[in-house]
């Protein structure tokens, strides 16, 4: 669809964009496609599992596993909006409308900060739970983990309508292609027919202060932990709260990585060809790995997957 031509350049022109998505023949899509579902099938079954184990298993309603629930609710969400768009993109249509292509952007963005609050609400916890443990049950008592929940949800919702307002305000008036496979702020800011500085000061100065505020409340709180471990005669317990804690620790590392290596750097809107990698990573294979990384690693969560299994089969 062609854009107006009423020689003005302060509003949005294309009513529609085309997703490039990737480079390649029927074979490489096919083989492209197939990737794209499996991972998003996994990362479905395992979210939901944690989701539905956490529920059932009264063992674990604690506040721990109650941030965890909601870190698998946020990925599956998380990935259903990036992924059922990307795989049509493969044989069928491209083309995504731009109240469609604003929608996925809030959406992704609103998701996406507040997982990153919501790792750090977690380290926090961890924090409480080993360091303090006389006062953990007061401190992260169920009205704290609500706040702290809602705190996350709220960060997230602030930044997004920043990014959103701030992107789709601009005008796009020189090409409709976005070359990536869902719409992000990068690929948007190279197709503006505008100055697109303060978006990017804007992109940057607030993702860079999310992901390097939130880090170091994890790095604060794992230092901490670190010595407070280190302190321990026990080495059972030493043991315990590495297991419990290893699990947190990658997750976060897999995350802040690939963010601040996507937003939190200048020369992010550069690099399209690596960021659309990058973004496979941090909107796909993260959130398939998280159920898998927390489920393989506790001990609590394993068992509860066997109580379930044993009472299914029972019944």
């Amino acid at each position: 669809m062609p854009p107006p031509s009423n020689g003005n350049i302060s509003g949005v022109f294309w009513q529609e964009f085309v997703l490039v998505g990737f480079e390649g023949g029927p074979e490489t899509q096919a083989l492209l496609f197939v990737v794209f579902l499996v991972i998003y099938v996994v990362t479905v079954l395992g979210n939901l599992t944690m989701i539905v184990v956490i529920t059932l298993d009264a063992r674990l309603h604690s506040p721990m596993y109650f941030f965890l629930k909601n870190l698998s609710f946020l990925d599956l969400c998380y990935s259903s909006v990036i992924a059922p768009k990307a795989l049509t993109t493969f044989f069928s249509s491209k083309i995504i409308t731009f109240t469609g292509c604003a929608t996925q952007f809030f959406s992704f963005f609103f998701l996406g900060t507040t997982e990153a609050f919501l790792l750090a609400a977690m380290a926090y916890d961890r924090f409480m739970a080993i360091c303090s443990p006389l006062r953990y049950p007061v401190t992260m008592r169920p009205s704290a983990c609500a706040c702290l929940v809602l705190g996350s949800y709220c960060g997230g919702c602030l930044n997004s309508i920043m990014q959103t307002s701030f992107t789709f305000h601009l005008p796009f008036c020189s090409s409709n292609h976005i070359d990536h496979f869902f719409c992000d702020v990068p690929p948007l800011l190279r197709i503006a027919c505008a100055n697109t500085a303060l978006n990017e000061l804007v992109l940057f100065g607030f993702c860079g202060i999310i992901i390097v505020g939130t880090t170091l409340v994890v790095l604060v709180s794992y230092g901490y932990i670190t010595m407070t471990i280190l302190r321990m005669h026990s080495t059972a317990g030493r043991r315990k709260v590495f297991s419990t804690c290893g699990s947190h620790v990658t997750t976060v590392s897999l995350f802040y990585g690939t963010a601040f290596v996507i937003y939190a750097q200048p020369a992010a809107v550069e690099y399209m060809e690596k960021g659309k990698v990058m973004s496979i990573f941090y909107t796909l294979v993260i959130p398939m790995l998280n159920p898998l990384i927390y489920s393989l690693r506790n001990k609590d969560v394993k068992e509860a997957l066997q109580r379930l299994g044993q009472k299914h089969a029972a019944t």
